[in-house]
């Protein structure tokens, strides 16, 4: 399912457990995870299960220089015995190991050694270890062992009979057709998915992310007050995700967005992250460098277009989406003659398309949502010298109660892929069309927007990353919340209905591909069927 190797491990419950995988770690500067408790090296277990695992992120360094290649060994410390290093695993580039320990009974004192090249690095011993628990413990090469972190909030447990539990985070006021079609993409993925290794998977309430940065902060802390949540698809909205994704990223959980598409949220694409990337943060849908790249193209190059004119919201989709079309158009040899702004809910356009009207554009790039950008369709086009103007419009207009309205014709939209020809989701082993019709026959309608399948293998990308990471024993499962996020962040390859889907170091994982439709006839309101234009491949 995915392209990178992950290791085998064979889990005994009188022995042990060997796996050698690491992930990242958001660390405070005194080295405990971000919003999670730290515990003292004599702290007793706060887990009431009957756990038999505990997680030891081991770093090995030597003058603080990390120590890669390196095999780490556990034993538990038993006095009379000699040791058995049952426990292994080799460290990377960071200079750490992430070893699972199982055993009848995990909480005790270990100790540990590091080889490389067949000799012994260090030793160390008195190394407290907690069931139930994901721990930090350094290792200095000529130094003692220290226990910098310890938490449950990155191991859950899921007990046999009890379901692995995620969650969506969805629009269902702000958005509520987007919202709508990717809830129920979501719900129809899980039931094809099946189960995870016999547990059956569960949604829970939906969560509603209101298309808003506060809607998005209500439902992430609504989810994290939940310690069995292993992962969440959402949201709907960028400006959401602006405040959802730091909630969830210092809670150890991932999220995976079907339509988030702000390059605010990952990277400019060339090595650097931008302002609200936080780790444990996907997409499945384009970053919207490409959509502006794409735009800038299509006007400057198939429509002749010279001088434009743009606006946006504040949203930082709006913002973000025009301020690289600037840049793009531009770097063309093209002209923004006039950027302008106008404020959510605002429904009056005049002042703005004064403004348009002075600057004398060929065109006007308006990527706003319905709310504003149907009652500016319908204006610009009555207004004094912007009659005949070429009108673009972005992904957010591209939903079926703009299409059947008179001032959404003659325009043009950018947006996802929405003919998914002959792909097939590996998870599922389901096509496009299969999808389409489950979806019509249980919900009586058709997806509102070309985003349905961008969620459909968003679920089904989380849901695979669960299986592969998952350790099973005595009928429970044990799932590290740090190596699912490592595991989605490796992700190569993973065949979707939209396509293949790759994963960047800042949680990109889209194809890049953009369509511009031209929508010519109010009556057809489906995606699928207006005429595409012109196509863009990265």
């Amino acid at each position: 399912m995915f392209s990178h190797i992950r290791s085998v491990f064979v889990l005994v419950l009188a022995g042990g457990v060997t796996w050698s995988c690491s992930g990242e770690r958001v660390m405070t500067p005194q080295g405990t995870e971000a919003g999670l408790p730290a515990r003292g090296p004599l702290s007793k277990p706060a887990v009431s299960r009957d756990v038999t695992l505990a997680v030891v992120v081991a770093r090995v360094h030597q003058d603080q220089v990390p120590v890669s290649g390196a095999t780490v060994e556990f034993s538990r410390s038993i006095s009379g015995r000699v040791a058995d290093y049952a426990w292994s695993a080799t460290t990377e580039e960071n200079g750490e190991a992430r070893v699972y320990i199982g055993a009848d009974n995990v909480s005790g004192y270990y100790q540990a050694r590091a080889w490389q090249d067949g000799s012994v690095l260090g030793s160390w011993s008195s190394i407290p270890i907690n069931g139930g628990y994901a721990l930090r413990v350094d290792l200095p090469v000529g130094g003692k062992a220290r226990v910098t972190g310890s938490s449950t909030h990155s191991l859950v447990v899921v007990d046999e009979g009890e379901a692995v539990q995620v969650r969506s985070l969805l629009s269902h006021t702000g958005a509520p057709s987007l919202g709508a079609s990717l809830r129920y993409s979501v719900e129809l993925a899980v039931r094809d998915f099946g189960s995870l290794h016999g547990h059956r998977i569960e949604l829970g309430a939906p969560v509603d992310g209101m298309c808003s940065p506060q809607g998005g902060r209500a439902g992430a802390e609504q989810i994290i007050a939940d310690p069995q949540v292993l992962g969440v698809i959402g949201t709907s909205c960028s400006g959401a995700a602006v405040e959802a994704s730091p909630v969830l990223s210092a809670a150890g959980l991932v999220m995976v967005s079907p339509s988030n598409t702000s390059p605010l949220l990952t990277s400019d694409l060339k090595g650097n992250a931008n302002s609200n990337y936080h780790p444990g943060y996907f997409r499945v849908s384009n970053n919207d460098i490409y959509q502006a790249k794409a735009v800038a193209d299509f006007a400057y190059n198939e429509l002749d277009l010279r001088r434009m004119a743009a606006v946006h919201d504040g949203d930082p989709y709006t913002t973000a989406l025009v301020g690289a079309f600037d840049d793009e158009f531009r770097a063309l040899g093209g002209e923004v003659a006039v950027t302008a702004a106008i404020e959510k809910g605002e429904t009056d356009m005049m002042s703005v398309l004064v403004k348009f009207a002075a600057a004398g554009p060929d065109g006007i790039f308006f990527p706003l949502f319905r709310t504003e950008g149907s009652p500016f369709a319908r204006q610009v086009r009555a207004f004094d010298g912007l009659e005949g103007v070429t009108l673009i419009t972005g992904a957010a207009m591209l939903v079926s109660e703009f299409l059947g309205t008179p001032q959404s014709e003659a325009i043009y939209f950018a947006g996802p892929e929405s003919d998914h020809g002959a792909n097939v989701n590996v998870a599922t082993g389901k096509d496009a069309e299969a999808v389409l019709t489950a979806f019509e026959a249980t919900y009586g309608e058709s997806p509102g927007t070309p985003y349905w399948a961008y969620a459909y293998d968003a679920t089904t990308l989380l849901l695979s990353a669960i299986d592969s990471v998952v350790v099973e024993a005595g009928g429970k499962l044990y799932i590290d919340r740090t190596a699912l996020r490592k595991e989605i962040r490796a992700t190569a390859g993973f065949q979707g209905l939209i396509g293949t889907l790759s994963c960047d170091d800042f949680g990109d994982c889209g194809t890049g591909r953009i369509n511009i439709y031209h929508h010519t006839d109010s009556s057809i309101m489906d995606t699928a069927q207006l005429p595409v234009v012109y196509r863009f491949v990265p």
